[in-house]
């Protein structure tokens, strides 16, 4: 049985951009954050699970992606922008804390905010983050992606046309979200990779190991740019962790009830001192 919850759009301007987001049920607050070029869509059926377990879910579109802004200045992204602007969601919600969790690049930005804001987190879900072991597989996957998007815009054009002419709702879910990958700018697509890879791609050793907030990290096996090894290489450095090896790269999108109840369970300990300010807020 499928338990419905309340969904509703908002935005919110940050520095000058403006920023889109999805909110699900009520209760304590978690904010999920979507991969690279993704949409925050991508989260949808994680977001719906835990509403229908008493949370107040938020998806965010970080700046470039989904229907976010998406400006053509390189300058304009990096991995601490993107920190930036989560806290910036949780400023214009009037809330003091939230479990903060994304993948990919979501993963990366949590991290981000664990650095500059830990004030603000009260839990972290990091899912296939992106770290030391994988430089070279980031580089060979997303530089041929920025040197298209620069040298041959038009063909980035081409794919996104297509994308877009297929219509969502008689492909699956999941078929979807890859459809909306595609469908990219060239030119702030080429920002976007270009600001990630002359930033700072996470926080550095030094200071992921002085972050103090509970995690749950999960790692997938053979993923290349996303290297199990990263995973387990945080879940040490983190000072409060439980890691969770995922059976496939592919198990959180199509048998998801173990990592479900893993991120549940998680977030009762999280929330198990009363929701602080959040539950004030909710």
């Amino acid at each position: 049985m499928t338990t419905l919850v309340a969904e509703s759009i908002g935005e919110f301007e940050h520095q000058g951009c403006r920023l889109e987001y999805t909110e699900y049920g009520g209760g304590d607050r978690v904010v999920l954050l979507h991969g690279q070029l993704m949409p925050r869509r991508m989260h949808e059926p994680l977001a719906r699970v835990l509403a229908a377990e008493g949370y107040h879910v938020y998806t965010l579109d970080l700046l470039g992606h989904g229907r976010s802004d998406k400006p053509t200045d390189p300058a304009l992204y990096s991995m601490w922008s993107f920190g930036q602007q989560v806290v910036g969601l949780l400023d214009h919600l009037g809330v003091a804390q939230a479990v903060v969790g994304g993948t990919s690049l979501g993963a990366n930005t949590t991290l981000e905010v664990a650095a500059h804001a830990p004030q603000r987190l009260r839990g972290m879900l990091i899912e296939m983050p992106v770290l030391d072991n994988a430089v070279e597989a980031g580089i060979i996957a997303f530089a041929p992606l920025l040197f298209v998007a620069r040298a041959a815009p038009i063909a980035v054009s081409a794919v996104r046309r297509v994308a877009q002419a297929v219509p969502r709702r008689l492909v699956p879910f999941w078929s979807g979200i890859a459809l909306d990958t595609f469908s990219q700018e060239p030119e702030p697509m080429a920002a976007a990779i270009h600001g990630i890879f002359y930033g700072r791609v996470a926080p550095p050793h030094h200071e992921r190991i002085l972050i103090d907030v509970p995690a749950l990290v999960v790692g997938h096996p053979r993923d290349p740019i996303h290297p199990a090894a990263d995973a387990a290489m945080l879940a040490e450095e983190l000072v409060a962790c439980r890691f969770v090896e995922a059976r496939s790269v592919v198990e959180w999108r199509r048998r998801p009830e173990r990592l479900n109840t893993e991120t549940l369970d998680f977030l009762a300990t999280c929330w198990a001192a009363g929701g602080l300010e959040a539950a004030a807020d909710a």
